[in-house]
């Protein structure tokens, strides 16, 4: 009989344990785990709203560099047409120099030619008069020799 009184004994202090254990010990056992549990989950909510603002944050990364490249080639694209413009406005302003100093050139070898053929006509006049001085210095009629060389001149130019 003693195993049969040991063995309700033994279940008594057993079933004692187990309330004592349901009652003050598990509750505080659970309650952490439930903590635990809620900040893990809680974790992995945060670390998953990270990931989702990352890839956002990448986006607008991208979205920001793309704009910034078209920005520059605009920029570029710009700086080029401003300087095909320079460019220009610098060869038309040469050609307009060229234009003026082949002009004035031109005006000046006009002046010059136009010089020589004077004084070719002087010369030319000088030894028309010479020449018929020496011819006609048998005759002395001054005055109408110097309106046939004035005519001459004249002809000449």
């Amino acid at each position: 009989m003693n195993i049969n009184a040991t063995l309700f004994v033994q279940i008594a202090v057993f079933l004692a344990l187990w309330w004592f254990t349901a009652k003050f010990v598990w509750p505080p056992i659970v309650k952490a785990l439930d903590e635990r549990s809620k900040k893990i989950a809680d974790g992995l909510a945060a670390a998953d709203k990270a990931k989702s603002e990352l890839a956002a944050a990448e986006k607008r990364v991208e979205a920001e560099i793309k704009q910034a490249r078209a920005s520059a080639a605009e920029v570029r694209a710009s700086g080029e047409k401003q300087a095909a413009h320079l460019v220009e406005e610098a060869r038309a302003e040469a050609a307009r120099i060229v234009t003026e100093a082949r002009k004035a050139a031109e005006g000046e070898a006009a002046l010059a030619a136009q010089r020589a053929k004077d004084q070719l006509r002087e010369q030319v006049a000088l030894l028309a008069v010479s020449g018929a001085e020496r011819i006609l210095r048998r005759e002395i009629d001054t005055s109408a020799h110097a309106q046939l060389l004035a005519g001459l001149k004249a002809e000449l130019r």
